[in-house]
């Protein structure tokens, strides 16, 4: 049975902490703003608008805010500040007792795959792909994709449509929503969080690999079992994509195509996830529909 974390009601407290690279306090407070205007409190953790190399603070205190988080009764959801790189240094050392117990929504994406995989595979409880702070700016905070993480957080179901993709194989399938970032997932092969995709529908989205790499991490998929016995692979946004002095001849997409083309289940690309501003909010390990079309294709949470 899953235990789905409680949904928000208005006055809840919502966290906001950088758990791997560093933020800009300004930017920080001012995605906190728009949080409080759909009528929560909001609370900027100590790491903040701080910095420690490319890091926002030492693993102890990243680690510490954290666990501190994921511990108070008080606290509803945890709004990730930002991604870059850091989750992995202090996953191990998390203590989710208290968190099995008194679940609440954790919203993010890239860096913070590592989180949603570990929690999905050791515990089965629901997080959020989402944006974060980083992603609600000026320019951004009125649009539907950040008025699709205040939607989720509420418990409102969603319905997400995109245009038909030449590479898509068309079909319907269902299951729990699992992934995020390929480099992540890639990274978590072989340790006690790699998911166990068998009859679920994964998500994939990356920025800033060399096309060479992304072939090697999907190989690692591959060889990992984890592209054998999908019901369904969605592919978001691989942006800013790199390539070496002699061209790897296959864009990101071509790469994927090729590597899941002796399967049956139905995949889509250009899913609006990922690095860019198009990026729904997701409820991994919550089950969902995908249905693949010739015009359209939708990715729908299941009620």
């Amino acid at each position: 049975m899953v235990k789905i974390p409680p949904y928000l009601k208005k006055g809840d407290l919502i966290g906001v902490m950088c758990p791997s690279s560093k933020m800009e306090l300004q930017a920080a407070e001012y995605a906190a703003g728009v949080i409080s205007s759909w009528g929560y409190r909001v609370h900027l953790g100590i790491t903040v608008g701080t910095s420690f190399h490319n890091f926002s603070a030492p693993d102890e205190l990243r680690l510490e805010e954290l666990q501190d988080m994921l511990d108070d009764p008080e606290i509803k959801a945890i709004v990730f500040g930002r991604g870059g790189y850091g989750m992995v240094c202090i996953l191990d050392k998390l203590d989710f007792t208290r968190f099995r117990k008194h679940p609440k929504w954790l919203c993010g994406y890239s860096d913070v795959t590592t989180l949603h995989a570990h929690i999905h595979q050791r515990y089965g409880i629901p997080t959020i792909h989402s944006l974060m702070c980083s992603g609600i700016t000026p320019e951004t905070a009125g649009d539907e994709y950040v008025s699709s993480l205040a939607a989720v957080l509420k418990g409102k179901s969603y319905r997400y449509t995109t245009a038909s993709h030449t590479l898509n194989r068309e079909g319907s399938a269902s299951g729990l929503l699992v992934g995020g970032n390929l480099s992540l997932l890639a990274n978590a092969s072989g340790s006690k969080s790699q998911i166990d995709t068998k009859d679920k529908i994964l998500l994939l989205e990356d920025i800033g690999e060399y096309r060479y790499n992304i072939d090697r991490m999907m190989y690692n998929l591959k060889r990992a079992g984890w592209l054998d016995k999908l019901a369904g692979l969605v592919v978001g946004a691989f942006t800013d994509g790199r390539e070496t002095t002699t061209p790897f001849g296959q864009t990101e997409y071509e790469i994927i195509h090729n590597m899941v083309k002796e399967y049956d289940y139905p995949v889509c690309f250009g899913f609006p996830s990922g690095h860019q501003q198009e990026n729904y909010s997701l409820k991994l390990g919550m089950k969902h529909e995908l249905k693949v079309g010739e015009l359209r294709s939708s990715l729908k949470l299941h009620i």
